[in-house]
């Protein structure tokens, strides 16, 4: 039983970091329609960021993440609205050949830069547990969940109550709308990809700090933040979160009754599974367009 709670436990965390990781991904899929298939190397970017940051400013991982979010934040406007835009007026499948070429030239700038060697960020309270009566976890794992848990949370009041939030919801429900009412879309939507990418940076830190990464796992994070986007629906932080824990449970459980190698299997046996039985995910679609 107690081995049972344990897995359970590293599962919900594990959960969370897969749904801060998609929540990005998640909301630009939901907002522009575009599979942002370099949406892995934004991940990484925030990890090597959180590293040289911290070891350059001799400070805590986690406090580099406001610095390496407005970095993103930056970045993501930009290469959304001189790189991104200009492919998605062209042609309709034009962004994901885009996305795509730059996720290949990042992750070889990323090996020349870098190197291909495993990589961690390790904060000075690394080895500190807590106890919970059967359950061991360490400090390292729940202060990540927690910051992922605030931040998701942060975005989803982000979303639905402030002014940029509703202009988000109303020109992915009703872009000809928005634009009729004066609204500049191709800014919300530089701004929406931005937002985005300052996330995927914040997820970068969390997963650098629990988890070895390198350059060779973009494929790997954009590959889950798909799987968790089908799994919780499109476009809503609570659907990532949802998704994320789901697939976070699912993996843990799968490597420790089955076996290390099968967490992959079930994950897409479980995306198949869904896919048949409620394609637009658990909780639907947060943007569907409006009546």
């Amino acid at each position: 039983m107690n081995l049972i709670i344990q897995t359970l436990a590293d599962g919900l965390v594990l959960g969370g970091i897969y749904a801060l990781a998609a929540v990005g991904f998640s909301l630009i899929f939901g907002v522009l329609h575009v599979i942002n298939l370099s949406h892995g190397i934004i991940v990484l970017m925030g990890a090597y960021l959180a590293l040289i940051l911290s070891e350059t400013l001799h400070v805590d991982p986690l406090l580099t993440m406001p610095l390496v979010m407005a970095i993103l934040f930056g970045v993501g406007y930009v290469y959304q609205r001189f790189l991104i835009q200009y492919a998605v007026d062209s042609a309709a499948f034009a962004s994901i050949l885009l996305t795509f070429g730059v996720a290949l030239m990042m992750h070889n700038v990323m090996i020349w830069v870098f190197s291909p060697d495993m990589r961690n960020i390790t904060p000075t309270w690394a080895f500190t547990s807590l106890k919970l009566g059967p359950i061991v976890l360490d400090a390292v794992r729940v202060s990540c969940l927690a910051a992922s848990l605030i931040l998701l949370t942060c975005l989803a009041a982000l979303l639905k109550f402030s002014a940029l939030g509703r202009v988000i919801r109303a020109t992915a429900q009703q872009t000809l709308a928005a634009r009729l009412c004066g609204v500049n879309v191709r800014h919300v939507y530089a701004l929406t990809f931005a937002v985005s990418a300052a996330f995927a940076g914040a997820a970068g830190i969390v997963i650098g700090i629990i988890l070895p990464f390198s350059p060779a796992d973009e494929g790997t994070w954009t590959l889950n933040a798909f799987v968790v986007v089908v799994l919780g629906g499109v476009g809503s932080p609570a659907g990532a979160l949802i998704g994320g824990l789901l697939l976070g449970v699912v993996s843990t459980l799968t490597a420790q009754y089955i076996g290390p190698s099968f967490p992959n299997v079930t994950m897409f046996l479980l995306l198949v599974l869904l896919l048949l039985v409620r394609p637009q995910g658990l909780l639907g679609n947060a943007f569907a367009p409006s009546r």
